[in-house]
């Protein structure tokens, strides 16, 4: 038997309804019966359901747009829906089931993130499963993370999951668009997402929208598999040798669980340059980074903002905390640390950005 794992299961809106206007009540049950069989096994699941608006849709029973308003009144009235089906269906095997809605505000804040992750861990703990969602109803463009794909990443970090389950209408990751070119080929697995991939991958049905929440699980130690939702038996293959679609190997997890918020957490609010010897100290050495290693900053960001350490071909190479302003980077860069006070007319430390205040991508 394979050790207990933290198992998190995206469901697309596709996979829930089988691409028709209506939730596939059947395949969910089918779904529920799979990820049963895994709580037998010892593991804890973890969904991350799409559907509101579908729900919503279904319910209302009269004519409605697709307007961001209109998506929102529908996933006000298809969440209840939503829920309450999950919570049947799960019932039938005596098992209870928790609701979670998360917007990027609760990831973004270092305090509501770890009240969430605490919250997700007692339900484990309980062995309930969780439900989350988006909360669509309430969600604006500045708040949303954006898609489940990306919340089920942000869900795995949180979690300190083993795998992540990304089932779509797609079995898995594939050289171009399978369905315009017959040669197109299914990738079996991904050990480094580059320009290349992400120039592969953009016009398949599952893109680099997808490989990129995958890059962001798979960096916190996340195994990640993208395969086909309405495949047989998809869920336990996924968690067998028997293993349908694409599988992202995770990477090597920061310990530090403040630097799994860094990966998870806020959006940059801007870019700091380095230089090639900045690069190799901080990539070879876990050096911190000095102003003498900065060569532009960009964006508008303040000291404890978030931003990107990029190379001069826009790569990035590190996200973190900020221990200087934008204004205050750009007088410093370049500068020796003895000639920051005087640059300044204060002294508020070499580092621009601490190591510890620092993950490396």
């Amino acid at each position: 038997m394979q050790r207990e794992q933290v198992i998190v299961v995206k469901l697309g809106t596709s996979v829930l309804t089988g691409g028709t206007d209506k939730l596939d009540k059947a395949h969910m049950v089918e779904l529920v019966r799979q990820c049963c069989e895994l709580k037998k096994l010892g593991h804890h699941v973890i969904l991350v359901s799409s559907g509101a608006v579908a729900a919503g849709r279904e319910q209302l029973l009269k004519p409605c747009g697709r307007s961001l308003i209109d998506k929102q009144m529908l996933a006000a009235i298809g969440q209840g829906q939503l829920i309450h089906i999950w919570q049947s269906l799960f019932g039938l095997y005596g098992i209870n089931v928790g609701q979670m809605l998360l917007t990027r505000a609760d990831v973004d804040d270092r305090e509501r993130y770890l009240n969430a992750r605490d919250t997700l861990n007692a339900l484990l703990n309980y062995d309930v499963v969780p439900i989350i969602n988006e909360n669509d109803a309430v969600a604006t463009s500045e708040i949303k993370v954006g898609d489940n794909d990306n919340l089920s990443a942000l869900v795995a970090i949180l979690a300190n999951a083993n795998k992540l389950l990304l089932l779509t209408d797609q079995e898995g990751l594939f050289t171009s668009d399978p369905r315009t070119n017959a040669d197109a080929t299914l990738i079996g697995e991904v050990t480094h997402i580059n320009d290349e991939l992400r120039q592969l991958a953009g016009g398949s049905g599952t893109n680099l929208g997808t490989g990129g929440a995958a890059d962001i699980a798979r960096r916190a130690g996340v195994e990640v598999i993208i395969a086909k939702g309405a495949g047989k038996n998809v869920i336990l293959k996924c968690m067998s040798d028997e293993l349908p679609g694409t599988r992202f190997l995770k990477l090597t997890a920061p310990k530090d669980g403040r630097k799994k918020w860094l990966l998870a957490g806020p959006k940059s609010t801007g870019q700091i340059v380095i230089d090639t010897g900045a690069i190799g100290a901080l990539q070879n050495k876990g050096a911190s980074l000095l102003a003498k290693g900065v060569t532009n900053a960009f964006g508008r960001f303040e000291r404890g903002d978030l931003i990107d350490l990029i190379d001069a071909k826009n790569q990035v190479i590190a996200r973190g905390l900020t221990r200087f302003s934008s204004v205050e980077v750009n007088k410093i860069k370049g500068a020796h640390s003895s000639q920051i006070g005087q640059l300044l007319d204060y002294d508020s430390g070499a580092e621009v950005l601490h190591r510890d205040d620092m993950v490396l991508l």
